[in-house]
């Protein structure tokens, strides 16, 4: 990240030119000061805008080597934590379920140098392992970057298993159990902000998680609350293979399964004279408003994704973006069909999440 001071306009000119860089990788803040003069107020003006853009970098003081691989299941540190600090009774570890969490410090002196990632994942599939491969080649990238478990965490939502797919509906479980991995992560690490990674059904979940407000799932004693705005506390969120305007095999099915309801599940409604009706009130209400998934916000999709569908269009819409996006970026052939986008593209999921870029 570069940040130049004026050099040629106004007061600043011929007295100031000053360029910062911020080195991610090694979390360290690089000031090259050239033609300066010696007077110390400008020196001072130009440290000052180097701090502020240096303001993004994490954990810079952290010389921890802890935790260089990642076990099935979250550290005992950060469990212990979870316990102690109200978390303890949403299931965030998933004990139950093989390959059902990760992440976490492994001591007391472990500590967080990257800023943390919170994977998400999609419909019946969990962070490692199982039929639909978790995380695993993704986690494998950003290991061999130098991230650490102490800076990757995801937890399992639902029973992860293919022969449930049809049940999984965005339902009041699913959401504050990643509003609540958020919100630990976050205080656990003590990072000012999280990167998001969702994949498939977890792209719409986490858009949730991090909106907040009003909810209903008639399933769990109807109305309930979120709660506030999460914005502010992503930096980067990454919508691999989302459904954000429902799904084209919804159209045939109708709102017949929980998977396509129509209240909180991925129906896209249907046509009359042009106009949509009918769409699910869920992608409804999570589509009157943009922007709000993070200060970064990039969508990666596939024209040959076999399970969205229809090249990712839904009644003329690309239902694969997140409306009004930082950027994208796309595929249009084999092998990057709907798990292909998750498991091959580590390389761009850590260019978003780690250098805001797509290239």
């Amino acid at each position: 990240m570069d940040m130049s001071l004026p050099s040629d306009e106004g007061r600043f000119s011929g007295i100031v030119k000053s360029q910062c860089i911020i080195d991610k990788s090694n979390n360290k803040l690089v000031v090259i000061m050239m033609n300066l003069t010696n007077k110390f107020f400008f020196k001072g003006v130009a440290l000052l805008v180097c701090m502020l853009a240096g303001s993004h970098a994490f954990g810079a003081t952290c010389n921890s080597t802890e935790g260089q691989y990642l076990d099935y299941g979250i550290t005992s540190h950060f469990n212990t934590w979870l316990d102690n600090n109200g978390y303890g009774g949403y299931g965030l570890d998933r004990s139950d379920l093989e390959g059902g969490s990760f992440g976490g410090k492994v001591s007391n002196t472990d500590c967080a140098k990257n800023q943390p990632v919170i994977y998400i994942h999609g419909n019946a599939d969990r962070c490692f392992g199982g039929s639909m491969g978790g995380w695993d080649d993704s986690v494998d990238y950003f290991l061999s970057k130098g991230y650490r478990s102490s800076e990757l965490y995801c937890t399992t939502y639902g029973p992860a298993s293919a022969l449930s797919a049809a049940s999984y509906y965005h339902s009041k479980d699913f959401v504050m159990r990643i509003r609540k991995m958020v919100e630990a992560v976050k205080a656990y690490t003590g990072a000012d902000k999280v990167d998001i990674i969702g994949h498939s059904m977890g792209v719409t979940v986490a858009r949730k998680a991090i909106k907040g407000g009003s909810a209903s799932d008639a399933l769990a004693g109807g109305s309930y609350n979120v709660g506030s705005s999460l914005t502010s506390s992503v930096d980067t969120f990454v919508g691999i293979a989302g459904a954000n305007q429902g799904l084209t095999s919804c159209y045939f099915s109708g709102p017949s399964t929980p998977t396509c309801g129509s209240t909180n599940g991925f129906y896209p409604g249907y046509m009359v004279w042009w106009r949509v009706y009918g769409m699910s009130s869920f992608l409804k209400e999570l589509n009157k408003s943009s922007r709000y998934e993070g200060s970064y916000r990039y969508s990666m999709w596939s024209s040959v994704d076999q399970l969205v569908g229809g090249a990712c269009k839904v009644w003329g819409k690309n239902t694969c973006r997140i409306p009004r996006h930082t950027g994208e970026k796309k595929f249009s052939s084999v092998p990057y069909g709907h798990f292909g986008l998750k498991n091959l593209t580590g390389y761009y999921q850590y260019r978003m999440v780690h250098d805001h870029s797509t290239n």
